[in-house]
């Protein structure tokens, strides 16, 4: 990459942080800025490969801020090390991107950005469980053709979402949010699969059956499945916020899909590769009732064969967390996790991040993922 292709802000700082993309906002540069740190941003709105980011890390950084599209691995970590850094923090929730030992290995501080994604992400959710069992992309496309000649009765009949039962794959903080909406927004039942058991979900929903029985009207049900499976074959809709690892690369295959219902509606906000998304394809070609809503791909910015010209597939390009709310909360906590190590600031240890959103500051690291192996001390809140 060129310099033509950088923006430097706070050009006298003493310290140097690299970003490898435009963020949106400007919390996030007040906070690099006050710290005293020169910001390198790369302007390119091309995925930077691993080589890319190792020249560019030939200068001096003392930290970096990457995407979740990059392999922030040995070579990376190796690189920002020998450039003088101690601090990276992903640009996103996730961090399977990320290898984690490969950065304690060189003594670099490795966070990420939860807390803000929650709504936004559960919310594309429900966005995308709409959209695809009432069949909106089939039907705006129709009716861009000029094709719409008229009401007709069995045009585009789509799947009623409610009294249904839904199944979510990863029952945290945005599997559960997406829980809620459904349940309490459409009286539907819940079945859910995750290695914990999530009491407070289970609570909420068994007191939301009793208010709706006190109206007189038929009570929800909620449930722990005792393995995908029976999850898959009792759902009506299954949506996936499971983490990427090696457990769940592609959950959901061929033999796993042939266990859904013939009308069943697959949703998937979390990561592409937990799908086979060639036996998706398939199984959507010879499954015409089946619906599917993606937000993210097994090979991004690819996608598999055949899975554009799907019907019945609604896809959009990873725009789960593209709320402005969101997008900037998630810059100010990147930023905030560099700038507190290079201060040499401790770690919040709280799930509360709100108070890095506005506001002074807190003189501490939102979220450092190898902090306790760091020996980095906990913040010590009043």
């Amino acid at each position: 990459m060129s310099t033509q292709e950088f923006r430097t802000v706070n050009p006298s700082g003493n310290k140097r942080v690299l970003v490898t993309k435009e963020l949106p906002g400007q919390r996030w540069i007040d906070i690099l800025t006050a710290a005293d740190c020169r910001v390198d941003i790369s302007t390119s709105t091309d995925v930077l490969s691993v080589d890319e980011i190792k020249t560019v890390l030939r200068a001096h950084y003392d930290g970096a801020i990457g995407q979740l599209t990059e392999e922030w691995g040995n070579e990376l970590f190796a690189a920002l090390k020998a450039a003088g850094g101690r601090a990276y923090s992903n640009y996103a929730v996730g961090f399977n991107n990320i290898d984690i030992a490969a950065a304690t290995q060189h003594g670099i501080a490795a966070g990420n950005t939860p807390g803000v994604l929650t709504e936004t992400t559960a919310e594309m959710a429900v966005a995308l469980t709409f959209a695809t069992a009432r069949r909106l992309g089939e039907a705006e496309r129709f009716l861009r053709a000029g094709n719409y000649k008229g009401w007709l009765p069995t045009l585009f009949l789509g799947e009623l979402l409610s009294g249904k039962t839904l199944g979510i794959i990863g029952a945290g903080r945005i599997g559960d949010a997406y829980a809620r909406m459904m349940v309490e927004g459409h009286k539907m039942n819940l079945i859910y699969h995750d290695i914990y058991q999530n009491h407070a979900l289970e609570d909420y929903i068994e007191t939301y059956a009793e208010f709706l029985q006190q109206q007189g009207l038929a009570p929800v049900k909620c449930k722990k499945a005792g393995c995908v499976e029976e999850l898959l074959e009792e759902a009506d809709i299954v949506s996936i916020h499971t983490v990427l690892d090696d457990s769940t690369y592609h959950l959901i295959d061929a033999k796993h899909l042939l266990l859904m219902k013939e009308n069943a509606i697959l949703i998937n906000t979390s990561r592409g590769p937990v799908i086979d998304e060639a036996a998706l394809v398939t199984h959507c070609q010879q499954h015409p009732d089946f619906r599917a809503g993606l937000d993210v791909f097994e090979n991004e910015p690819e996608m598999k064969a055949g899975l554009v010209d799907l019907n019945n597939v609604v896809i959009v390009p990873h725009i789960a967390s593209a709320t402005s709310w969101t997008r900037q909360g998630m810059a100010t906590l990147a930023a905030a996790n560099v700038a507190a190590i290079l201060q040499d600031y401790p770690v919040w240890g709280k799930n509360d991040i709100a108070p890095f959103l506005e506001g002074d500051t807190p003189r501490a690291a939102p979220s450092i993922l190898n902090a306790e192996d760091l020996d980095i001390p906990i913040y010590k809140h009043s």
